[in-house]
Protein backbone atom coordinates (compact mmCIF):
# COMPACT_ATOMS: atom_id res chain seq x y z
CA UNK A 1 0.00 0.00 0.00
CA UNK A 2 0.75 3.54 -0.07
CA UNK A 3 3.90 4.98 2.39
CA UNK A 4 3.26 7.73 4.81
CA UNK A 5 3.95 11.49 2.83
CA UNK A 6 3.41 10.22 -0.29
CA UNK A 7 0.61 11.73 -1.20
CA UNK A 8 -3.21 10.88 -1.12
CA UNK A 9 -4.50 7.56 -2.42
CA UNK A 10 -8.18 5.87 -3.24
CA UNK A 11 -9.47 2.56 -4.19
CA UNK A 12 -9.85 2.28 -8.15
CA UNK A 13 -13.75 1.58 -7.13
CA UNK A 14 -13.83 5.50 -5.44
CA UNK A 15 -16.99 7.05 -6.46
CA UNK A 16 -15.37 9.78 -8.50
CA UNK A 17 -13.83 7.60 -11.00
CA UNK A 18 -15.33 6.35 -14.55
CA UNK A 19 -13.97 3.44 -15.90
CA UNK A 20 -14.66 4.12 -19.88
CA UNK A 21 -14.44 2.00 -22.73
CA UNK A 22 -15.12 -1.35 -20.12
CA UNK A 23 -17.91 -3.68 -20.24
CA UNK A 24 -17.69 -4.82 -16.50
CA UNK A 25 -14.99 -3.46 -13.94
CA UNK A 26 -14.50 -6.31 -11.48
CA UNK A 27 -13.80 -4.91 -7.95
CA UNK A 28 -11.71 -6.89 -5.79
CA UNK A 29 -10.76 -6.52 -2.07
CA UNK A 30 -7.49 -5.04 -3.02
CA UNK A 31 -7.51 -4.44 -6.40
CA UNK A 32 -9.87 -3.48 -9.70
CA UNK A 33 -9.75 -5.36 -13.38
CA UNK A 34 -11.22 -4.04 -15.98
CA UNK A 35 -13.18 -6.69 -19.07
CA UNK A 36 -14.02 -6.37 -22.04
CA UNK A 37 -16.09 -8.99 -21.77
CA UNK A 38 -19.14 -9.41 -19.13
CA UNK A 39 -16.75 -10.78 -16.37
CA UNK A 40 -20.01 -11.65 -14.29
CA UNK A 41 -21.10 -14.01 -17.17
CA UNK A 42 -17.60 -15.41 -18.08
CA UNK A 43 -18.30 -18.54 -18.35
CA UNK A 44 -19.98 -17.92 -21.48
CA UNK A 45 -17.43 -17.08 -23.00
CA UNK A 46 -15.21 -20.19 -23.90
CA UNK A 47 -11.24 -20.67 -23.72
CA UNK A 48 -9.11 -19.36 -21.35
CA UNK A 49 -7.59 -17.62 -24.22
CA UNK A 50 -10.32 -15.09 -24.96
CA UNK A 51 -11.02 -14.29 -21.57
CA UNK A 52 -6.90 -13.66 -21.16
CA UNK A 53 -7.18 -11.27 -23.65
CA UNK A 54 -10.87 -10.13 -22.74
CA UNK A 55 -9.15 -8.97 -19.23
CA UNK A 56 -6.64 -6.94 -20.97
CA UNK A 57 -7.30 -2.64 -21.06
CA UNK A 58 -7.37 -2.16 -24.60
CA UNK A 59 -9.60 1.02 -25.29
CA UNK A 60 -10.02 1.56 -21.26
CA UNK A 61 -9.42 4.54 -19.39
CA UNK A 62 -10.40 6.16 -15.96
CA UNK A 63 -11.29 9.53 -16.14
CA UNK A 64 -12.04 11.85 -13.28
CA UNK A 65 -11.82 15.68 -12.36
CA UNK A 66 -8.80 16.52 -10.05
CA UNK A 67 -7.40 19.95 -9.11
CA UNK A 68 -3.91 17.84 -8.77
CA UNK A 69 -0.63 18.35 -9.92
CA UNK A 70 -0.03 14.38 -10.52
CA UNK A 71 -1.39 11.77 -11.21
CA UNK A 72 0.11 8.46 -9.76
CA UNK A 73 -1.09 4.84 -9.09
CA UNK A 74 -0.01 0.94 -8.66
CA UNK A 75 -0.17 -2.02 -10.31
CA UNK A 76 -0.60 -5.23 -8.62
CA UNK A 77 2.52 -7.33 -8.26
CA UNK A 78 4.00 -9.46 -10.23
CA UNK A 79 3.86 -7.05 -13.08
CA UNK A 80 3.17 -8.52 -16.42
CA UNK A 81 6.62 -8.59 -18.30
CA UNK A 82 4.54 -7.99 -21.66
CA UNK A 83 2.88 -5.00 -20.06
CA UNK A 84 2.20 -1.79 -22.78
CA UNK A 85 2.74 1.50 -21.01
CA UNK A 86 -0.13 3.79 -19.55
CA UNK A 87 -0.88 6.94 -20.74
CA UNK A 88 -2.24 10.22 -19.14
CA UNK A 89 -4.71 12.65 -21.10
CA UNK A 90 -4.92 16.30 -19.71
CA UNK A 91 -8.30 18.29 -20.94
CA UNK A 92 -8.14 16.49 -24.18
CA UNK A 93 -4.63 17.27 -24.95
CA UNK A 94 -1.47 15.29 -26.02
CA UNK A 95 -1.01 12.11 -24.08
CA UNK A 96 1.99 11.85 -21.62
CA UNK A 97 3.25 8.08 -22.03
CA UNK A 98 5.01 6.25 -18.85
CA UNK A 99 5.88 2.61 -18.31
CA UNK A 100 4.56 0.78 -15.25
CA UNK A 101 7.55 0.02 -13.16
CA UNK A 102 9.11 -3.52 -11.54
CA UNK A 103 7.17 -2.36 -8.25
CA UNK A 104 3.88 -1.81 -10.21
CA UNK A 105 3.91 1.62 -9.36
CA UNK A 106 3.86 4.63 -12.31
CA UNK A 107 3.24 8.83 -11.86
CA UNK A 108 2.62 11.43 -13.65
CA UNK A 109 3.90 14.90 -12.79
CA UNK A 110 3.48 18.52 -13.89
CA UNK A 111 -0.06 18.38 -14.38
CA UNK A 112 -1.37 22.22 -14.70
CA UNK A 113 -2.40 23.59 -11.44
CA UNK A 114 -6.56 24.14 -11.06
CA UNK A 115 -9.37 21.51 -11.92
CA UNK A 116 -9.11 19.67 -14.88
CA UNK A 117 -10.13 16.75 -16.60
CA UNK A 118 -7.40 13.67 -16.88
CA UNK A 119 -7.90 10.31 -18.87
CA UNK A 120 -5.67 7.49 -17.67
CA UNK A 121 -5.43 5.06 -20.41
CA UNK A 122 -4.50 1.75 -19.34
CA UNK A 123 -1.68 -0.83 -20.82
CA UNK A 124 -3.75 -2.13 -24.24
CA UNK A 125 -1.88 -5.30 -23.63
CA UNK A 126 -1.29 -7.27 -20.71
CA UNK A 127 -2.27 -8.25 -17.55
CA UNK A 128 -3.45 -5.42 -15.40
CA UNK A 129 -5.26 -5.33 -12.33
CA UNK A 130 -4.74 -1.47 -10.13
CA UNK A 131 -4.84 -1.44 -6.58
CA UNK A 132 -4.87 2.79 -6.12
CA UNK A 133 -4.58 5.89 -7.48
CA UNK A 134 -2.94 8.64 -6.04
CA UNK A 135 -2.75 12.66 -5.83
CA UNK A 136 -1.10 14.95 -4.37
CA UNK A 137 -2.03 15.11 -0.39
CA UNK A 138 -4.90 17.56 -0.02
CA UNK A 139 -5.74 16.87 -3.58
CA UNK A 140 -9.57 16.49 -4.69
CA UNK A 141 -11.03 14.14 -7.20
CA UNK A 142 -14.28 14.29 -8.70
CA UNK A 143 -17.01 12.89 -10.32
CA UNK A 144 -16.66 14.06 -14.52
CA UNK A 145 -19.78 15.50 -16.20
CA UNK A 146 -18.66 14.53 -19.49
CA UNK A 147 -20.80 15.50 -22.69
CA UNK A 148 -22.10 12.99 -24.89
CA UNK A 149 -20.10 12.19 -27.24
CA UNK A 150 -20.39 9.50 -30.67
CA UNK A 151 -19.84 6.21 -29.42
CA UNK A 152 -17.39 4.10 -31.45
CA UNK A 153 -17.54 0.57 -31.46
CA UNK A 154 -14.49 -1.42 -32.60
CA UNK A 155 -14.22 -5.43 -33.65
CA UNK A 156 -11.48 -7.37 -34.63
CA UNK A 157 -8.21 -9.75 -34.14
CA UNK A 158 -4.19 -8.81 -32.94
CA UNK A 159 -4.58 -6.37 -35.71
CA UNK A 160 -7.00 -4.28 -33.61
CA UNK A 161 -5.59 -5.07 -30.59
CA UNK A 162 -2.78 -3.23 -31.80
CA UNK A 163 0.24 -4.81 -29.18
CA UNK A 164 2.58 -3.08 -31.44
CA UNK A 165 0.96 0.73 -30.86
CA UNK A 166 3.56 2.91 -28.89
CA UNK A 167 0.87 3.73 -26.39
CA UNK A 168 -2.89 2.82 -25.24
CA UNK A 169 -3.39 6.80 -27.26
CA UNK A 170 -1.58 5.61 -30.44
CA UNK A 171 -3.59 2.32 -31.42
CA UNK A 172 -5.46 2.60 -34.45
CA UNK A 173 -8.80 2.58 -32.83
CA UNK A 174 -7.45 4.92 -30.16
CA UNK A 175 -6.34 7.85 -32.92
CA UNK A 176 -9.59 7.80 -34.93
CA UNK A 177 -11.76 7.96 -31.63
CA UNK A 178 -9.78 11.21 -31.20
CA UNK A 179 -9.62 11.75 -34.64
CA UNK A 180 -13.93 12.16 -34.66
CA UNK A 181 -14.32 13.18 -31.05
CA UNK A 182 -15.61 9.59 -30.25
CA UNK A 183 -15.89 7.52 -26.94
CA UNK A 184 -14.62 4.26 -27.83
CA UNK A 185 -15.12 0.82 -26.90
CA UNK A 186 -12.52 -2.01 -28.24
CA UNK A 187 -12.92 -5.39 -28.50
CA UNK A 188 -9.69 -6.14 -30.25
CA UNK A 189 -9.26 -9.75 -28.95
CA UNK A 190 -5.67 -10.65 -30.15
CA UNK A 191 -6.09 -14.26 -31.68
CA UNK A 192 -9.54 -14.22 -30.86
CA UNK A 193 -11.85 -12.74 -33.55
CA UNK A 194 -13.70 -16.29 -34.67
CA UNK A 195 -17.16 -14.88 -34.57
CA UNK A 196 -18.15 -16.19 -31.33
CA UNK A 197 -21.96 -15.98 -31.42
CA UNK A 198 -21.43 -14.88 -27.35
CA UNK A 199 -19.03 -11.63 -28.51
CA UNK A 200 -21.74 -11.13 -31.18
CA UNK A 201 -24.22 -10.77 -28.88
CA UNK A 202 -22.09 -8.04 -26.59
CA UNK A 203 -21.91 -6.14 -29.43
CA UNK A 204 -25.62 -6.20 -30.08
CA UNK A 205 -26.16 -4.82 -26.94
CA UNK A 206 -23.38 -2.56 -26.19
CA UNK A 207 -24.89 1.43 -27.24
CA UNK A 208 -23.36 2.44 -30.85
CA UNK A 209 -23.10 5.32 -32.99
CA UNK A 210 -20.84 3.31 -35.35
CA UNK A 211 -19.42 -0.17 -35.51
CA UNK A 212 -16.30 -0.90 -37.26
CA UNK A 213 -15.57 -4.77 -37.69
CA UNK A 214 -12.69 -6.19 -39.13
CA UNK A 215 -13.16 -9.91 -40.07
CA UNK A 216 -11.01 -12.44 -41.82
CA UNK A 217 -8.17 -12.95 -40.54
CA UNK A 218 -7.68 -15.36 -37.36
CA UNK A 219 -10.51 -17.08 -38.77
CA UNK A 220 -7.36 -18.01 -42.04
CA UNK A 221 -4.67 -18.20 -39.64
CA UNK A 222 -6.58 -21.13 -37.25
CA UNK A 223 -8.74 -22.45 -39.60
CA UNK A 224 -12.19 -21.56 -37.76
CA UNK A 225 -14.49 -22.15 -40.21
CA UNK A 226 -13.45 -23.33 -44.38
CA UNK A 227 -15.09 -22.69 -47.40
CA UNK A 228 -18.54 -24.12 -46.30
CA UNK A 229 -19.02 -22.27 -43.14
CA UNK A 230 -17.56 -18.98 -43.30
CA UNK A 231 -19.81 -16.85 -45.30
CA UNK A 232 -22.88 -18.01 -43.26
CA UNK A 233 -21.06 -17.50 -39.95
CA UNK A 234 -20.17 -13.81 -41.27
CA UNK A 235 -23.88 -13.24 -42.32
CA UNK A 236 -24.86 -14.18 -38.83
CA UNK A 237 -22.60 -12.28 -37.18
CA UNK A 238 -23.80 -9.11 -38.66
CA UNK A 239 -27.05 -9.74 -38.54
CA UNK A 240 -26.53 -10.05 -35.10
CA UNK A 241 -24.97 -6.50 -34.46
CA UNK A 242 -27.79 -5.27 -36.93
CA UNK A 243 -30.46 -6.95 -34.54
CA UNK A 244 -28.92 -4.75 -31.78
CA UNK A 245 -28.59 -1.57 -34.19
CA UNK A 246 -30.61 -0.08 -35.99
CA UNK A 247 -30.25 2.09 -39.33
CA UNK A 248 -26.44 2.14 -37.88
CA UNK A 249 -23.40 2.68 -39.64
CA UNK A 250 -21.62 -0.83 -39.55
CA UNK A 251 -18.41 -0.52 -41.40
CA UNK A 252 -17.16 -3.96 -42.25
CA UNK A 253 -13.07 -4.18 -42.82
CA UNK A 254 -11.57 -7.44 -44.65
CA UNK A 255 -8.20 -8.13 -43.78
CA UNK A 256 -5.06 -6.19 -44.40
CA UNK A 257 -2.16 -7.01 -46.70
CA UNK A 258 0.04 -9.71 -46.34
CA UNK A 259 1.89 -10.47 -49.17
CA UNK A 260 3.46 -13.72 -48.24
CA UNK A 261 -0.25 -15.29 -47.10
CA UNK A 262 -2.44 -13.73 -50.54
CA UNK A 263 -2.14 -16.97 -51.95
CA UNK A 264 -1.32 -19.52 -49.36
CA UNK A 265 -4.07 -22.24 -47.85
CA UNK A 266 -4.80 -20.71 -43.93
CA UNK A 267 -5.71 -23.40 -41.34
CA UNK A 268 -8.64 -24.47 -43.39
CA UNK A 269 -9.17 -24.80 -47.34
CA UNK A 270 -9.28 -21.18 -47.73
CA UNK A 271 -6.42 -18.42 -49.04
CA UNK A 272 -6.50 -15.13 -47.39
CA UNK A 273 -7.37 -13.58 -51.28
CA UNK A 274 -10.66 -16.28 -50.52
CA UNK A 275 -11.40 -15.06 -46.97
CA UNK A 276 -11.19 -11.60 -48.31
CA UNK A 277 -13.51 -12.62 -50.94
CA UNK A 278 -16.14 -13.91 -48.64
CA UNK A 279 -16.15 -11.09 -46.49
CA UNK A 280 -17.18 -9.03 -49.32
CA UNK A 281 -19.56 -11.15 -50.68
CA UNK A 282 -20.95 -11.13 -47.34
CA UNK A 283 -21.56 -7.69 -47.34
CA UNK A 284 -23.21 -7.21 -51.30
CA UNK A 285 -25.54 -9.96 -49.74
CA UNK A 286 -26.84 -8.59 -46.91
CA UNK A 287 -26.87 -5.05 -49.08
CA UNK A 288 -28.99 -6.73 -51.64
CA UNK A 289 -31.65 -7.55 -48.72
CA UNK A 290 -31.88 -4.27 -47.43
CA UNK A 291 -28.87 -3.57 -45.32
CA UNK A 292 -28.70 0.23 -46.70
CA UNK A 293 -26.50 0.84 -43.52
CA UNK A 294 -23.48 -1.48 -44.09
CA UNK A 295 -20.46 -0.46 -45.63
CA UNK A 296 -17.71 -2.47 -47.17
CA UNK A 297 -13.86 -1.09 -46.87
CA UNK A 298 -11.04 -3.11 -48.61
CA UNK A 299 -8.50 -3.82 -45.83
CA UNK A 300 -6.00 -3.46 -48.82
CA UNK A 301 -7.51 0.81 -48.69
CA UNK A 302 -6.53 0.40 -45.43
CA UNK A 303 -3.02 -1.28 -45.53
CA UNK A 304 -1.86 -2.42 -48.65
CA UNK A 305 0.85 -4.10 -50.68
CA UNK A 306 2.87 -0.78 -50.72
CA UNK A 307 3.22 -0.19 -46.95
CA UNK A 308 3.97 -3.64 -46.60
CA UNK A 309 7.38 -2.65 -44.91
CA UNK A 310 5.29 -1.19 -42.06
CA UNK A 311 4.47 -5.22 -41.35
CA UNK A 312 7.27 -5.84 -38.90
CA UNK A 313 6.40 -10.00 -38.86
CA UNK A 314 4.50 -9.82 -42.46
CA UNK A 315 1.47 -9.74 -40.65
CA UNK A 316 1.17 -7.10 -37.74
CA UNK A 317 1.95 -3.44 -38.39
CA UNK A 318 4.18 -1.76 -36.45
CA UNK A 319 3.69 1.13 -34.17
CA UNK A 320 3.86 3.14 -37.85
CA UNK A 321 1.63 0.92 -39.35
CA UNK A 322 -1.22 1.32 -36.64
CA UNK A 323 -0.87 5.20 -37.36
CA UNK A 324 -0.89 4.42 -40.99
CA UNK A 325 -4.11 2.49 -40.52
CA UNK A 326 -5.76 5.23 -38.53
CA UNK A 327 -5.07 8.11 -41.12
CA UNK A 328 -6.40 5.50 -43.82
CA UNK A 329 -9.38 4.51 -42.38
CA UNK A 330 -10.33 7.78 -41.07
CA UNK A 331 -9.96 8.91 -44.50
CA UNK A 332 -12.16 5.95 -45.81
CA UNK A 333 -14.94 7.03 -43.05
CA UNK A 334 -14.63 10.80 -44.41
CA UNK A 335 -14.92 9.02 -48.40
CA UNK A 336 -18.00 7.07 -47.27
CA UNK A 337 -19.89 9.95 -45.81
CA UNK A 338 -20.10 8.26 -42.58
CA UNK A 339 -19.09 11.27 -40.90
CA UNK A 340 -20.83 14.60 -41.15
CA UNK A 341 -18.07 17.05 -42.71
CA UNK A 342 -20.41 19.99 -41.11
CA UNK A 343 -18.94 19.15 -38.14
CA UNK A 344 -15.17 18.98 -38.95
CA UNK A 345 -12.44 21.33 -38.98
CA UNK A 346 -9.60 21.26 -41.35
CA UNK A 347 -6.92 21.05 -38.61
CA UNK A 348 -3.87 18.09 -38.60
CA UNK A 349 -4.47 14.58 -38.53
CA UNK A 350 -5.74 13.95 -34.44
CA UNK A 351 -7.04 17.23 -33.77
CA UNK A 352 -10.66 17.79 -35.28
CA UNK A 353 -13.48 18.79 -33.50
CA UNK A 354 -16.59 16.62 -32.59
CA UNK A 355 -18.16 14.85 -35.45
CA UNK A 356 -21.43 13.34 -35.57
CA UNK A 357 -21.95 10.28 -37.04
CA UNK A 358 -24.74 10.03 -39.33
Amino acid sequence: MASPGDGRHVRPDHDALTWEGAIEVEHASHESRPWRLPHSRIGLFPTEALRTRAAMGAGVRIVFETDSTTVAGRIAAPVDPDLAPIDLVVDGGAASSTHVGGDGRFRFGGLPMGRKTVELWLPHYGDIRLTDIGVDEGGQLWRPDRPRRPRLLVYGSSITHCRDAASPTQTWPALVAAEFGADLTCLGLAGQCHLDPMVARVLRDRPADLIVACLGINVYGNGSFNSRSFLPAVLGFLSTLRDGHQGVPIVVVSPIASPSREDEIGGADLTLTEIRAEVHRAVHILSDHGDAALYLVDGRRVLGAAHAHLLHDGLHPNAKGYRHMARSLSETLRDLDIVDRRHETPDDFGTSSLTIWR
